[in-house]
């Protein structure tokens, strides 16, 4: 397959991150002759985090291999419906299944050290006199919680330069299950405090994925740029 028909690598961030969360694994993947895209995501809605995705992959020709990290697994699992996806990546990702939220995932599981890092804040809903509710990790929390083993100098950047995700998220449920369909691989991390493994390993059982663990923190793609570039390109070399 000529490089102009192999799949395009979209990078998709999870909450409380940006695209800039794939820093040191873009230059992984380009050294590695793929094509790579890594859109913002807005982080307002499962629903409409989804539909913006599904809009940024259909005016990609060719086919896509999406990768989503943490809250970017339930995006990839909604958005990668469609057509042009031919295989989905998680990293320390939320897999959903139809019809469930991620408060449903979660509880069915001890929480993890983010529960009690959370910062709720309000901020005003476009058209509408109610407000919604940002959710942020506490600055003093964002190291040890989410980052441990990335170098606290970055994390201290990334601490006061969250992307929230909005409350709402949370709450609504995927209307589809991309994985059913399109072959799947998922990274674990084993030392993860923001999103306990066991969520991460039910979800990846559940779809039957194709399934790493790798001892790092949720940030692995930080942590582990080429663990996580090795990943991606097995998914990518299986579907060309």
């Amino acid at each position: 397959m000529s490089r102009t028909d192999s799949p395009t690598v979209v990078l998709v961030h999870g909450a409380f991150a940006d695209a800039s969360s794939f820093a040191r694994v873009v230059p992984e993947l380009l050294d590695r002759g793929l094509k790579v895209v890594a859109p913002a995501v807005p982080n307002r809605s499962l629903l409409g985090d989804s539909a913006y995705l599904a809009s940024v992959v259909r005016q990609i020709p060719g086919p896509v291999v999406l990768v989503g990290h943490s809250y970017g697994g339930a995006v990839i699992t909604v958005a990668g419906t469609e057509e042009n996806v031919k295989a989905l990546v998680y990293l320390a990702g939320y897999a959903l299944e139809e019809g469930e939220s991620l408060g449903e995932l979660q509880g069915g599981f001890p929480d993890s050290d983010l529960a009690r890092a959370l910062v709720y804040t309000p901020f005003p809903l476009e058209g509408s006199p109610a407000e919604g509710t940002d959710v942020s990790v506490r600055v003093d929390e964002f190291h040890g919680v989410f980052a441990a083993d990335v170098d606290p100098a970055l994390t201290a950047v990334l601490a006061v330069s969250q992307r929230p995700l909005a409350a709402q998220a949370f709450g609504e449920k995927a209307p589809a299950a991309a994985w059913r369909t399109k072959p799947s691989w998922g990274l674990v991390a084993a030392a993860d405090r923001t999103i306990n493994p066991e969520v991460e390993r039910h979800g990846y059982r559940r779809a039957g994925m194709t399934t790493v663990e790798v001892d790092s923190s949720h940030l692995v793609m930080l942590s582990h740029p080429e663990r996580v570039a090795d990943l991606i390109e097995e998914a990518v070399r299986a579907v060309r």
